[in-house]
């Protein structure tokens, strides 16, 4: 966490962590704390992870996250059943869906938090994990594990973002407001998906991915799509010593202009031109 920022969840998960080798589900006071902290995350109240409007710096909640795997600790392995699907696992299923479409077949775990307005396909939503109004979760897609996803957002069919708990202090993937994501497209290791940024299918995004502009050749921000722009995987030719190889990279296409709306049409002309689609 930024010394600015202070979390809304109790300082006792923090001294709870300095102990967390030896609880266990017989602690039933840690056991309310715990999961007291981790309700909040669940109705929106805390999040793991945010982007300081201020310095556009992603900020994580340490504690959040911290609260999370402590749930592992102290909570009991339970069989639930869903129709015919039987789960056994310590965390159990989100229940809180206020406004949001969840079709059958899809799965969200306590501690996501999904804003009314999100619509669930059938797909899977990880605990820790943060979904903006007006996103679609299409089919397949997965949400990881703390993944922060931002309003009015579409993760096309299989989309994978990528999710993590540990180390507390590592930055989630966040994908940022109006952004597109492509059919099976995978963003994962903290990358990020600015505003308006649209990834055609297939796109790979890692925190270390290098990003390109087509129309200069500029090398941009590592890990990052560019906001509102159109990108896709393209390679970039490296030797070793054993030859040379094609290693892939950000490619962006297309600069569009600040607050352009997502034509899907126009999206894959473009694409298509370049021999990929959406």
């Amino acid at each position: 966490m930024t010394s600015s920022y202070s979390s809304p969840l109790p300082d006792q998960i923090d001294e709870l962590w300095e102990k967390r080798s030896e609880l266990t589900p017989s602690h039933a006071e840690a056991r309310e704390t715990i999961t007291g902290a981790i309700d909040l995350i669940d109705e929106g109240k805390a999040r793991v992870a945010f982007v300081d409007p201020a310095t556009d710096e992603v900020v994580v909640d340490e504690r959040a996250k911290r609260s999370i795997l402590l749930g592992f600790k102290v909570l009991d392995m339970k069989e639930s059943q869903v129709g015919d699907f039987r789960h056994h696992d310590r965390m159990p299923l989100k229940t809180r869906f206020d406004g949001v479409r969840v079709v059958a077949g899809a799965i969200a775990r306590w501690g996501s938090y999904l804003a009314p307005g999100v619509v669930l396909m059938p797909s899977f939503t990880n605990i820790g994990a943060y979904v903006g109004s007006g996103t679609m979760v299409d089919t397949w897609a997965t949400v990881g594990s703390c993944a922060q996803v931002g309003r009015n957002v579409h993760l096309s069919g299989g989309v994978g973002v990528g999710g993590v708990l540990e180390p507390p202090q590592a930055s989630p993937v966040v994908i940022e407001d109006d952004a597109f994501l492509g059919s099976r497209s995978m963003v994962v290791e903290g990358a990020r998906v600015r505003t308006g940024a649209k990834l055609g299918a297939g796109t790979i995004l890692t925190s270390s991915t290098r990003v390109f502009d087509a129309e200069t050749g500029e090398e941009l921000e590592r890990g990052e799509a560019p906001a509102w722009s159109v990108c896709v995987t393209a390679n970039r030719t490296k030797s070793f010593p054993g030859g040379d190889f094609g290693m892939p990279v950000l490619l962006v296409l297309k600069r569009l202009q600040e607050g352009e709306e997502h034509d899907k049409l126009a999206l894959n002309d473009l694409l298509r031109e370049h021999g990929v689609n959406a």
